[in-house]
């Protein structure tokens, strides 16, 4: 019998992991939509972005009163007993839009 996530309480991907994953499919997601579609606080939403804007795996944009998140495609996925893996093979695994696109000189709002 199969078990549902919800009542055993874990999943494969981390929360850092799908916070990525969900900014790959909307740059322009506000941190209470984040929170939403991760099922956890604001709080815990705005902590797991700031882990990945201080590590360098996400730079934050301010366009006008909303925020822009650009991934760095190249950063290495933390784990470290395997080889380094960059993060865009994560992104591509969960998504139809190739993670190249997503760079800071594809962003049409930086200078």
């Amino acid at each position: 019998m199969e078990r549902d996530h919800d009542v055993t309480g874990w999943t494969f991907l981390t929360r850092h992991a799908r916070a990525l994953i969900l900014i790959h499919h909307d740059p322009h997601i506000r941190i209470r939509d984040l929170a939403a579609a991760m099922g956890t606080t604001e709080r815990t939403a705005h902590a797991i972005v700031t882990d990945l804007a201080t590590d360098g795996y996400l730079t934050r944009l301010p366009t006008g009163r909303r925020t822009t998140y650009v991934i760095d495609p190249t950063k290495s996925l933390r784990y470290p007993p395997a080889d380094p893996l960059p993060i865009s093979a994560l992104l591509d695994a969960f998504t139809t839009t190739p993670s190249q696109a997503i760079t800071p000189a594809a962003n049409p709002s930086t200078p």
